[in-house]
């Protein structure tokens, strides 16, 4: 009887061990794969984090997401949670997705809505928000909008959801699929869609229509080596990636 009730809670503790291993293996976040043979430059804004910079022809890029949760005056950008409060901004704020603040921020970055970016001054000093034109000129170099997407996203399954058309990472640029949230035009305002798959980051060029304004932005998908010109809403919340003054 002393042999038997001893090895049940014996069982239990290894069941446990078992349990907890597997949440650590779970909870691993795999480093980004940035291309081995580029050198890099840096760059850190005034929370204190650190990116990878890349030249891509004329142009200077940052290698990663922005997470900055400041203005580089140093005003604090507000956090909005809650998806109905994040429809009705008119004013800036930023996000994580799905709400998560753990070590997932420095792979994938924030999302900033449009009034953020508007403001002028989300970049660090130095740096700015891409215009439409600057994005264009950056696919053009890559070889158009056929093939630059595939130039532009991590290689691998590390982060993109297979197939990741085309992904040779060839530019540096290092591209990861962060998602979005918003997705006005969807009709799914304030709902995060898309890590794993997507990626899009505005840029500074609005079109103005009779009833509202646009923004045009940049969408990548791992089923394709295409990078897509794509239009965003004011409240629809996004990456952003900065380009050197």
């Amino acid at each position: 009887m002393k042999i038997r009730a001893c090895i049940k809670p014996l069982n239990i503790a290894v069941i446990m061990l078992l349990l907890l291993a597997g949440c650590e293996k779970e909870d691993k976040v795999d480093p980004i794969l940035f291309n081995p043979s580029i050198t890099y430059g840096s760059l850190s804004d005034l929370d204190g984090n650190s990116y990878r910079t890349v030249t891509i022809g004329s142009q200077v890029w940052m290698a990663e997401n922005l997470r900055t949760t400041r203005f580089n005056d140093n005003e604090t950008i507000p956090m909005v949670k809650d998806s109905t409060a994040w429809n009705k901004l008119t004013t800036p704020a930023f996000c994580w997705y799905i709400n998560d603040n753990s070590s997932l921020q420095k792979i994938y970055g924030a999302l900033y809505n449009w009034f953020t970016v508007n403001s002028g001054k989300l970049c660090p000093a130095g740096w700015h928000v891409p215009s439409d034109r600057e994005w264009i000129e950056l696919r053009t170099y890559l070889g158009g909008e056929d093939l630059a997407g595939g130039k532009l996203k991590e290689s691998g399954t590390s982060h993109w959801q297979s197939p990741n058309a085309g992904a040779t990472n060839e530019s540096g640029f290092t591209a990861l699929p962060s998602g979005m949230r918003g997705m006005v035009a969807a009709g799914k305002q304030g709902r995060f869609e898309g890590r794993g798959t997507d990626c899009s980051w505005w840029s500074t060029t609005r079109i103005n229509t009779e009833t509202f304004s646009l923004i045009f932005g940049l969408w990548i998908n791992t089923g394709y080596s295409r990078i897509f010109r794509r239009e965003f809403y004011e409240n629809d919340g996004t990456a952003v990636r900065c380009i050197k003054d």
